[in-house]
């Protein structure tokens, strides 16, 4: 059996992973929330941006950790195609779920259905991002953890969907984001839990790239297209501000010679 590192840079890794799960937590949130307030094509922009924000953060959380992940008696590398699957995966079956809350007739069953899709969403991005993992040796799982990671992405993502419908101010959304990020991260160390590998020795060439040469910048630019858009719609005025400010100048209008 090999021995499994999960953070051969110390704390780094899971930290900056947690914040990663954070801030698109955060984001997702926040437009989940403005697509509830808007209608139209507005509405569906945001549920967009949502579902690309929530299925970023957590795929940036996944491979940030993945950073620190290490196998004694065998390098590490990553199926660039399956990689970006995941990727893909993640932002698909979040956008299902997310739509599902923000087009749901009915409140409860919008929330079950659109728990259920983006919790399956984040373990299938998770398992996904795994079967990318290249090794000399058998990698294996242990189907009670796996289960239990799948369980707790389903209520972490049930818990956020239902803060997104609920709560309307920026702490109670911080709060909210903050819980789903710490969510995301327990559903990842518990899959990772899950992982046994078996090394056998080889000198043969590993497929695929290593985290510096692919995994490391695309997090760089995904961590940048996270922070980047959560500056415009902090910026960007809500219905309410928008509504306030039409009434506000209602009466100069009237005024005016």
């Amino acid at each position: 059996m090999g021995h499994l590192d999960h953070a051969t840079f110390g704390w780094l890794t899971p930290v900056l992973s947690y914040a990663m799960a954070c801030v698109g937590a955060a984001l997702g949130l926040q437009c989940t929330v403005r697509a509830l307030g808007a209608s139209g094509r507005s509405r569906r922009n945001w549920l967009v941006t949502a579902a690309s924000a929530i299925g970023t953060g957590i795929w940036t959380m996944h491979f940030v950790a993945m950073l620190g992940f290490g196998v004694s008696g065998t390098q590490i590398r990553y199926d660039v195609p399956l990689t970006l699957l995941s990727l893909l995966v993640a932002m698909l079956v979040v956008g299902m779920g997310v739509f599902a809350v923000g087009y749901g007739r009915e409140r409860g069953r919008a929330l079950v259905l659109g728990g259920l899709t983006t919790g399956l969403g984040v373990a299938s991005m998770h398992y996904l991002g795994m079967a990318a993992l290249r090794l000399h040796g058998d990698v294996r799982y242990d189907p009670m953890l796996v289960a239990l990671s799948v369980v707790i992405a389903v209520v972490a993502a049930t818990a956020a969907l239902w803060a997104a419908l609920n709560i309307k101010s920026p702490m109670a959304v911080a709060g909210a984001s903050l819980v789903m990020g710490g969510a995301v991260s327990s559903m990842h160390y518990t899959g990772m839990l899950a992982v046994s590998v078996r090394v056998t020795s080889s000198t043969a060439e590993l497929p695929g790239a290593s985290t510096m040469q692919f995994i490391f910048p695309l997090a760089v630019g995904l961590g940048s297209y996270l922070f980047l858009t959560s500056a415009f719609v902090a910026l960007s005025p809500s219905a309410g501000e928008r509504a306030a400010s039409v009434s506000a100048q209602r009466p100069v209008e009237h005024t005016a010679p």
